[in-house]
């Protein structure tokens, strides 16, 4: 092992950067931070994703702060996942403290106390701009892949769509959808029949099946109307910094379904919408996905794949994504292998299986003859990470046992009033507060079968007159049958054959 000296130039070199940068913290030798030595992360590759793991309670949630505050600045917007509900604090500065001095005195950077421009945002009935989108802007092979459905569903939901493109019946919210799905097995058998092939009804019936778990998922407030427009996530206020949007999922946790069809609709959404940047020196939006394993949680392999197609192709657009978990096992290998900068707070060997995933996480970072990265894993203290980035031209920088700097805005939630206050004053609250129920598929086709039944019902009650009608007339015009039935013709009958019979 090399000298304090040797170590300072080390890291010094690793992290000189030609571009603007955020400072993370400063590089720690035996356990102990050597001022100045700072880790920097250019934001030229921050659109190269990222990630942050640890233990419960290692500080993973101030490091995602740390950084969101550190983009803020630069003027980088930032989207951030708040599973937990205690990120709202970044609207207000942090009170400060002597230890908070003494962590920046070590490192080598001033301490300045900040709040943020924030925006919070909700997927629920929780206060916030509402984020919405329709069914048709998520398209046939989203909803198929988050639906978990075969190739022959597949097949009928893109039907459903080229119909509804076809009679411009707008597909905007869940029940649009079974609507249209009933209405081809029903009503409208024959219609779609003749112009799209039969429809099996045992694979219509799965598919509604699916809808309705999704919706016992909380998505029929999530699908519908005024769609979200990803371009208000890149909003920079007066001052020039970034927003951070803080999405509060609390009450979702235990909804993953929700959580990933949010997540997918959301990223391709952006790729759609955001132009290429090729190479550029600073990315145009980064998002945290807090507690990430959600995400990948009973996740099918076509979702996955979906997945990693967006995290591979994304960043082209400038959108860096950062997932942040417990362990980097909770991340599938192919996602995993795409992400650039990784801070690795502390992990626990409990059990032989906590053991082998220390293993396996050293063996993710670039070997350093300052360290035994396997046993730095274990003796990280709280507000500590070994982290590993790239430098400006895509290169891993030294791998570095960081003393964290602490975050600028409060380490805790906002009180009900502040986090009203914030809420009062966004422009997003008022664009995004009315919900829009304008006539859609599913009152289309109600109309349709409506007027369809009162004219077969029209049609059968003139059939019914029209029988009756003629069964009169026809009685009342024949001659023939008026005088066999009259009372003289009768009595003449009579007469004649009493005389034959005389």
């Amino acid at each position: 092992m090399g000298s304090k000296e040797d170590f300072f130039a080390h890291i010094e070199k690793g992290y000189t950067t030609k571009g603007d940068f955020i400072t993370m913290g400063a590089a720690m030798l035996n356990e102990e931070a050597v001022t100045n030595a700072l880790v920097k992360i250019p934001l030229k590759t921050l659109n190269r994703h990222g990630l942050i793991a640890g233990a419960t309670g290692t500080g993973k949630t101030k490091t995602l702060q740390v950084l969101a505050e550190n983009l803020s600045d630069k003027g980088i917007p930032v989207l951030l996942m708040d599973l937990k509900g205690d990120l709202s604090g970044i609207a207000q500065p942090s009170p400060g403290h002597a230890k908070i001095d003494e962590r920046h005195a070590k490192i080598g950077i001033p301490f300045e106390p900040k709040s943020f421009p924030v925006e919070i945002l909700s997927l629920s009935e929780q206060d916030g701009v509402k984020l919405r989108a329709t069914v048709s802007e998520f398209g046939p092979t989203l909803l198929s892949r988050i639906l978990d459905l075969t190739e022959t569903q597949e097949g009928i939901v893109a039907v459903v769509f080229k119909y509804c493109d076809d009679n411009k019946l707008p597909l905007l919210d869940l029940k649009d959808f079974k609507k249209v799905l009933q209405y081809a097995t029903g009503e409208g058998k024959a219609e779609f029949t003749k112009d799209y092939g039969r429809i099996s009804t045992s694979s219509t019936g799965t598919i509604l099946r699916k809808i309705i778990e999704l919706e016992q998922q909380g998505a029929d407030l999530f699908f519908g109307e005024k769609s979200f427009d990803v371009n208000d996530l890149t909003r920079i206020d007066e001052n020039g910094r970034g927003y951070i949007n803080i999405l509060r999922l609390t009450d979702i946790q235990d909804r993953p379904k929700l959580f990933s069809t949010f997540m997918l609709s959301l990223l391709a959404e952006i790729y759609d919408t955001f132009p290429e940047q090729g190479d550029s020196d600073r990315p145009e939006l980064i998002l945290f996905i807090d507690e990430a394993h959600l995400i990948f949680k009973e996740a099918s392999k076509a979702l996955l794949d979906q997945i990693e197609s967006i995290v591979k192709l994304i960043r082209s657009k400038g959108i860096g994504l950062y997932f942040v978990t417990q362990n980097p096992t909770d991340v599938p290998n192919e996602v995993l292998a795409q992400l650039g900068l990784k801070v690795q707070h502390a992990l626990r060997a409990f059990t032989a299986r906590d053991r082998k995933s220390i293993k396996m996480t050293a063996e993710n970072y670039p070997v350093s003859e300052y360290y035994d990265t396997k046993q730095v894993l274990t003796s990280l203290g709280i507000g500590e990470a070994l982290i590993s980035a790239l430098d400006e031209k895509g290169r891993p920088t030294p791998l570095a046992a960081t003393l964290l700097r602490a975050p600028m805005s409060r380490m805790d939630v906002l009180t009900d009033s502040e986090l009203q206050e914030v809420i009062q004053k966004s422009k997003l609250v008022k664009k995004y507060g009315e919900v829009i129920d304008r006539e859609s598929a599913y009152e289309i086709l109600n109309e349709k079968i409506e007027q369809a039944e009162k004219l077969a019902e029209k049609e059968k009650t003139k059939t019914k007159s029209r029988k009756t009608s003629t069964s009169r007339s026809s009685t009342r015009q024949n001659p023939v049958i008026k005088v066999l039935t009259s009372a003289t013709f009768i009595r003449g009958v009579l007469g004649v054959l009493k005389k034959v019979i005389r």
